[in-house]
C-alpha cells in the first residue's frame, strides 16, 4: 500500500498534469527504443542510471518503485493493470518533471522543517485510522525505510509550497471574467449539473517554438484528429501521438462536472454526443484532440451545505520563536483549556498573531473551501467543543477549537463565489501546466541507455 498526503495531491486537480516531454531537445514518448527501457520484474543485478536531471540521477530502482506505487493504486481502485511498456516511460517522464521542480525549489532557497514532516505523518496516519508508529511499521513492511518515507514526504511538501509560491498568487478571477462567464452560459445549461469524461491527446508545443515547428506540430495533431474521426481506436492513437501523462489509461481525464474542465475543452465538446471527436483545441500547452466518452446531466449541487464556526490561535515562527517552541506553546494552551484552567478566547486575544485575535480568535461561520486544505482537513475532523493538536500551514502553527456546525443554504452571492472558485481552479490548472513546462525546459535532462 502507498501512503500519500491527500492535501498535497495538487496534481489530481490538473487535467493535463504532466508537462510535455521536452527538455534539451529530447522527447521520450516518441522514442520507441526508450519505451521499453525498464524491466517488468525486479532485477537482482546492480542498479543503473536511466536519466540525469540537473546532475541528479534517476535510477531504474526509482522508476520501478514508482511503477509499483502506480500499479498498487490502480489495484486499490479496481482499475485494470496498465501495459508496462506504456507505463514505464510515463513514470520516468513524471519523475523527471518532479526532479526538475524540486531542484528549482531548492535552488530558490525553499526548505521543509522536520515539524512539517511530523505533521504530514500525523495527517496520513489519521487518514488511514492508525497512529504514526503503525504507519512506520507498515512502511517498513512494504520495503521502504522510515528515512526514505520521510524524505518523500518532504519532497511532496516542497513541491506543494513552490507551487503555492510561484503559481497560485498569479491566478485570480476578476469580476469582469465572472460576469462574462455567467453571460456566456445558456440559461438552461448549468455546467455544475453536467458530468463529462473526455479522452485526450496532447501534441505539446515547447516554449520558444518557431513558426515552422508550431505548424509541424499542428499538422501532427490534425493527423491524429483525422484518424480519430475516421473511427480508429482512440487508445492506440493516444499511445502514438500524446505527450500527456495519462497515456496508461487511454488518455482519459476522468468523469467530473463540466465546470471543472478547462473552458476551452467544455466549449469544444458541449454540443457533442458520446463517441464524437471535437475540432482541434489550442492551449498554452499545445494542440488537443478531445473525444467524449461519457456525458450526463443531473443536478449535482446540494441546496444546503455544512458551515463550521471555529476559532483559532496562530503563532508565526520567527528568529525569537522557533517552530518547536511554537508547537510546545500551543500544546500547553490546549492542556490548559481542556483542564478548564484557561479560556480559549482569552488565550487567542493575548497570543494569536493574526487579525482574529481581537475577536478571541473567532473565525465566524465558514463555508467549505474557505480555509487552506491542511487547516480545513483538521477542522472537519473535530467535534463541537473539541480542540485540535497544533498543525502547520503556510501561515504558521494553529490551534483550533470548533464551536459548532450548522446546515446553511447557498445565497445568490455564494453561488457566484462558487462559480468564481470553479473558474479559478481551471485557471490554476492551466497556469500550473505552463509553469511546469517552463521549469522542465530550463532543466538539463540527459537520458541514458540501460546496461545490456
Amino acid at each position: 500500500m502507498t501512503y500519500r498526503l491527500n492535501t498535497l495531491a495538487l496534481a489530481a486537480l490538473m487535467f493535463v498534469a504532466g508537462a510535455p516531454v521536452q527538455a534539451q531537445g529530447l522527447r521520450l514518448q516518441n522514442d520507441p527504443e526508450r519505451a521499453t527501457i525498464m524491466p517488468v520484474k525486479p532485477q537482482v543485478q546492480a542498479d543503473f542510471i536511466v536519466a540525469v536531471v540537473n546532475s541528479e540521477p534517476i535510477t531504474g530502482a526509482d522508476v520501478r518503485r514508482e511503477m509499483n506505487r502506480v500499479i498498487q493504486q490502480l489495484a486499490q481502485q479496481n482499475r485494470p493493470r496498465p501495459d508496462i511498456r506504456t507505463l514505464a516511460p510515463e513514470v520516468l517522464d513524471n519523475l523527471i518533471n518532479l526532479r526538475a521542480q524540486l531542484h528549482f525549489a531548492r535552488e530558490t532557497g525553499m526548505k521543509v522543517e522536520e515539524s512539517a514532516i511530523d505533521q504530514a505523518e500525523q495527517t496520513i496516519a489519521l487518514q488511514n485510522k492508525f497512529d504514526v508508529a503503525e504507519l512506520h511499521r507498515r512502511v517498513v513492511r512494504d520495503g521502504q525505510t522510515v528515512k526514505q518515507f520521510r524524505a518523500e514526504l518532504a519532497d511532496q511538501i516542497l513541491l506543494q509550497r513552490v507551487r503555492e509560491r510561484d503559481v497560485e498568487p498569479k491566478v485570480r478571477v476578476t469580476d469582469q471574467e465572472l460576469a462574462q462567464f455567467l453571460r456566456d452560459q445558456p440559461a438552461s445549461q448549468n455546467l455544475a449539473d453536467m458530468q463529462m469524461n473526455l479522452a485526450h491527446i496532447l501534441v505539446a508545443v515547447p516554449d520558444g517554438a518557431t513558426t515552422d515547428q508550431v505548424a509541424a506540430l499542428q499538422a501532427r495533431a490534425q493527423q491524429a484528429l483525422t484518424r480519430a474521426r475516421a473511427g480508429e481506436d482512440f487508445t492506440v492513437l493516444v499511445r502514438e501521438y500524446s505527450n500527456a501523462s495519462n497515456i496508461a489509461n487511454g488518455g482519459q481525464l476522468g468523469l467530473r462536472t463540466a465546470d471543472r474542465y478547462p473552458e476551452s475543452f467544455v466549449q469544444a465538446t458541449l454540443a457533442l454526443s458520446v463517441g464524437e471527436v471535437a475540432a482541434l483545441v489550442r492551449s498554452p500547452a499545445g494542440f488537443h484532440v478531445l473525444k467524449v466518452l461519457e456525458k450526463s446531466n443531473r443536478s449535482l449541487t446540494p441546496a444546503t451545505f455544512v458551515q463550521s464556526h471555529a476559532r483559532h490561535i496562530l503563532l508565526v515562527p520567527s528568529a525569537r520563536l522557533s517552530e518547536a517552541q511554537a508547537r510546545d506553546k500551543l500544546l500547553d494552551f490546549k492542556k490548559r483549556v481542556l483542564a478548564k484552567q484557561a479560556d480559549f478566547a482569552t488565550l487567542a486575544r493575548e497570543n494569536s498573531q493574526d487579525g482574529s485575535a481581537a475577536k478571541g480568535g473567532d473565525l465566524g461561520w465558514a463555508n467549505p473551501g474557505m480555509f487552506v486544505p491542511e487547516f480545513e482537513e483538521v477542522l472537519n475532523r473535530l467535534a463541537p467543543g473539541e480542540v485540535s493538536d497544533p498543525l502547520a500551514s503556510r501561515f504558521g502553527l494553529h490551534l483550533i477549537e470548533l464551536i459548532e456546525r450548522r446546515q446553511a443554504t447557498l445565497t445568490p452571492e455564494q453561488q457566484r463565489e462558487s462559480v468564481r472558485a470553479s473558474l479559478r481552479e481551471k485557471k490554476l490548472a492551466e497556469a500550473y501546466l505552463v509553469w511546469a513546462q517552463d521549469i522542465r525546459a530550463r532543466a538539463y535532462v540527459e537520458l541514458r541507455e540501460p546496461p545490456l
